[in-house]
Parts: structure tokens; sequence; C-alpha cells
């Protein structure tokens, strides 16, 4: 039964915590701690996993003009194997950097080339994009 001084609604505490009216016991705040942490860190790395894809179109021989070839290269890492770095985005960065290396809108007849080297603790992934690269005679 509780005392007739102790709220109902009163936190239980461990005999050597003491509680004070309006602040959760210590070890309240740290569980809910891990919990945020726990959860952020998941979020982080869920983020990690995600990339965007790289564009292609097709247009008509009319729609554009051949700047000339081009090829540019990105590389990314997977630390541990299991924690990407610039890893989901080098295909997109390997194309944007070869479409801006003869300053042109767009690439086409592209062609990618993917190597990979590897140390103690990581992978890598070098991706290479090469084409011929256009300038737009219309707004895409």
């Amino acid at each position: 039964m509780p005392d007739a001084n102790e709220p109902a609604f009163a936190l239980k505490c461990a005999p050597s915590e003491r509680w004070i009216p309006g602040v959760p016991p210590w070890s309240f705040t740290v569980k809910y701690l891990s919990k945020v942490v726990a959860a952020a860190l998941f979020g982080v790395v869920l983020a990690g996993c995600t990339g965007a894809p790289m564009k292609t179109s097709h247009y008509d021989s009319n729609q554009y003009t051949v700047v000339g070839h081009s090829e540019a290269s990105a590389t990314g890492l997977l630390l541990f194997g299991v924690i990407p770095i610039r890893q989901n985005s080098r295909f997109v960065r390997a194309q944007d950097a070869a479409i801006k290396a003869k300053g042109g809108d767009a690439m086409i007849n592209t062609q990618v080339q993917e190597n990979w080297f590897w140390a103690w603790v990581l992978t890598g992934y070098t991706t290479t994009i090469s084409g011929d690269v256009v300038k737009l005679k219309t707004a895409q």
C-alpha cells in the first residue's frame, strides 16, 4: 500500500536514487538517452544506404549537337565492409564530371566500367563513365 505522503503516480526508484519531484531518476534518463542514440545511429546507417540514380535519356539526333568524347572517374569506399563512404553517389559524380569537362548538357552512347581494390579495412570501387557529350538545342 502506498504511503500517504507518496503520490500515486510516483516513479519507483532504486533505494540508492533520490527522487526529486518533476525530475526523472538517473536510470530512467540513461535508458531514454540510450534509446535515442540507438535510433539516431540506425537512421544514419540507413541514410548511408541510399543513393541517386544515374540519369540517362534518349534524344533524337536533331535535339543535340555532339561536343566531343569525354571520360571521368569517381571512387567510393566501403569501410569494414559495411560503412559506405561516397559509395552510392559515384556513378552520378563520374557522369557529372564527364559532362562538365566538355561543357555539355548530357551524355549519349554511355559506357560504364567498374574496377575495385581492397586494403586491410576497406574496399574501394572506381567507376569510369565514358561517352559522347552533347549540347542540347532546346531546354529539356
